[in-house]
Order: structure tokens, then sequence, then C-alpha cells
């Protein structure tokens, strides 16, 4: 007779079963944390492209320094009570559409403020930086591209070092993120004498073609919420 065979074996075959089962949940709950940062730490998006390095002149490259410079924290400041009244009610409807993208409610309040603040320093829309960062990592901190760009805004490692002081880690720092990418994308858009559409395509190395700044544009106005 078959040693696995009758009552005695199934429950040691359901013994083992459980076992191992046990196990593989216990190992599992033990690597989801790095599983979960692998898969944050590569960004395989369907746009990603890349800044591509070229010559700047003293003025600029000192012009962007100085913008990168400074971190003062990212405080919104009111001239008026309708103005702090448009920017909660904002912060509201943009808190609610991210919910499922950042769960935690004050790290959800913390990126967003800081969005707010960067892209008005920058003179940018604060509708197209979150359209930008949704096609460019999809809201995660930790994103890395194949080309080696980083954090929410996709930098390259480049710019600390052409503008910064050289240490590509403060990529992953929210603030100094979106300091650079706003400063960058600005610096673009001064190139591009206004033209969006060629800006953008410079931002993610894929100037003169539609599909990125297209997909930047309809995220743009999926964050329309005024």
């Amino acid at each position: 007779m078959d040693a696995g065979a009758g009552p005695a074996g199934g429950r040691r075959r359901w013994l083992s079963a459980a076992l191992v089962g046990g196990a593989a949940a216990v190992l599992g709950r033990a690597f989801a944390p790095i599983a979960a940062a692998g898969a944050m730490a590569v960004h395989r998006a369907a746009h990603a492209g890349a800044q591509i390095e070229e010559p700047l002149s003293d003025a600029v490259r000192h012009a962007l320094r100085a913008a990168v410079e400074q971190l003062d924290p990212p405080e919104p400041v009111f001239e008026t009570a309708d103005d702090r009244l448009a920017y909660v009610r904002w912060l509201t409807k943009a808190s609610w559409q991210l919910r499922r993208r950042k769960p935690e409610p004050q790290a959800r309040t913390d990126f967003l403020q800081t969005v707010w603040y960067e892209s008005r320093r920058a003179g940018l829309d604060t509708a197209l930086v979150l359209g930008l960062i949704e096609v460019e990592s999809g809201f995660r901190k930790y994103a890395i591209s194949r080309a080696g760009a980083r954090g929410y805004m996709q930098v390259m490692p480049f710019w600390t070092r052409l503008i910064g002081d050289g240490d590509a880690d403060k990529l992953f720092h929210l603030q100094t993120n979106l300091r650079y990418g706003c400063v960058i994308l600005r610096h673009y858009l001064d190139r591009e004498r206004g033209d969006l559409f060629l800006a953008l395509g410079r931002y993610n190395g894929s100037r003169g073609r539609a599909a990125y700044p297209n997909a930047v544009f309809a995220a743009q106005r999926r964050w329309r919420l005024a």
C-alpha cells in the first residue's frame, strides 16, 4: 500500500501543505517591503524619456543654480482671504483625486502643498506640473527610469552637477526634486519662447514628437480642479 494513501497519508499531505503555505506567507510578508521598494525603484512609464545634457552659458548656469538653492519651506502665502479659500478648495479636491495614489493623508497634503508652491514659484500651471508628474513617475517618489532619471519629476542626475552640489541622491527628496523639475521645465519653456509643446518634448528628450506632450496635456486636463 502507498505510504501516502489513506487517512493518515491525507493528514500528512495536508500538514505538509499547511506548513509550506504558512512559511511562504511568512516569507512573503517579510519580503513584501523589499519587493515594494523594487517596484518603486524602477519605473517603466510608456512615455519615459530623459532630459539631454547640453552646454549652458555661464549666465544661464548661474541663474539656474540660484533658482534651485535656498529651499524655503513650501508654505503658501495669500494676499486675500479669497485667495486662501481658493487654495483650500483646490487642496481638498486635489487630495481627494490623489487619495488612491497616496493613501496617507499627511503625505498627500505635504506633496500637494509642495507642488503648488514650486509650480507657482517657477511661473508654471500647477495642473501642468501634476500632469507631468503623473506621466513621468505615476506619483512615485523613488521612481527611476531606464535612463536614470529620478523621482517624481524624473530629473536626470547630471543636473545636480551642472547647477547643484553634485549629490544626485537629493533628487529623491520631495521639495528638491520638484524644485529641480520646475526650474528645468521653466528653463526649457524660456528656451522655446513659450512653446509648451516643444518645451515638454525637450524635458522628455523627445522634442518635436507628439506622444509625450499630448500625454501631459491630457493629464493636465484631469488636474484642472478649480
